[in-house]
């Protein structure tokens, strides 16, 4: 049997008319090419999975960066987790229950185009508190400075950004270095080009995460792999 071990970053689905469904014609090409299995890292939609005929394992990234983040000396009565848009409430709520059942905080926003977005306003208390941005990707940033900015706006003492996918279109350097963000942690599922790379920026392996993943699946013991196949999100 063959094992084809494939990282994907965000796959698209239909959301409006004549809109592509890129992430199909994607799960064909790789069924065609020969693959007999996936290993999928933080899919932008988890409804991908069902373009593929083939079994796929999907596992999130951010588990790496609550690790990361236990390490540092943050006191956890400080921490808010924020989510920097109504769509990705169920993961940041994940994310702040293992982080010490953190409170969370929303941002709303509303798109007038692609990659352009608008902070309205912000649901929950940041004031003096230590905010955590949780995402599984930032392209240009748009997004998530604006909302770094209304955290500032609203009293957060630090705001700090965990992404999984670096994508980092022109202009999220700019962005993510403007001085908005204590650090800006990401994983290395995307290779940083040395030209990106800021003082603020912090990136994170996943090749623990994804090796291990790998042996359980080949070894057909991933079933209680808890940590690194869940953050409890539905």
């Amino acid at each position: 049997m063959i094992l084809l071990d494939l990282l994907f970053y965000p796959l698209f689905f239909q959301t409006q008319g004549r809109e592509s469904i890129a992430a199909k014609l994607v799960a064909n090409l790789i069924t065609e090419a020969g693959a007999n299995r996936v290993l999928a890292c933080d899919l932008h939609s988890g409804q991908s999975m069902g373009y593929f005929d083939i079994p796929v394992d999907h596992v999130y990234g951010l588990p790496v960066i609550l690790d990361y983040l236990a390490s540092k000396t943050i006191c956890s009565d400080d921490l808010v987790v924020v989510s920097p848009d109504v769509g990705g409430v169920a993961r940041a709520r994940a994310f702040a229950k293992k982080l010490s059942d953190a409170p969370l905080a929303i941002v709303d926003k509303r798109r007038h185009g692609h990659n352009v977005a608008e902070v309205m306003n912000l649901i929950g208390d940041v004031k003096g508190k230590v905010a955590v941005m949780v995402d599984d990707m930032i392209d240009t940033a748009g997004t998530i400075a604006k909302g770094a900015a209304l955290l500032h706006q609203e009293g957060a003492r630090e705001v700090y950004a965990c992404t999984t996918h670096a994508v980092f279109s022109p202009p999220a350097i700019e962005r993510l270095s403007s001085g908005l963000f204590q650090e800006v942690i990401i994983t290395n599922t995307i290779p940083v080009l040395e030209q990106n790379y800021f003082p603020q920026l912090t990136v994170l392996s996943v090749a623990n995460l994804l090796g291990e993943t790998i042996w359980r699946v080949h070894d057909d013991c991933s079933g209680g792999f808890e940590p690194y196949s869940t953050l409890g999100i539905d």
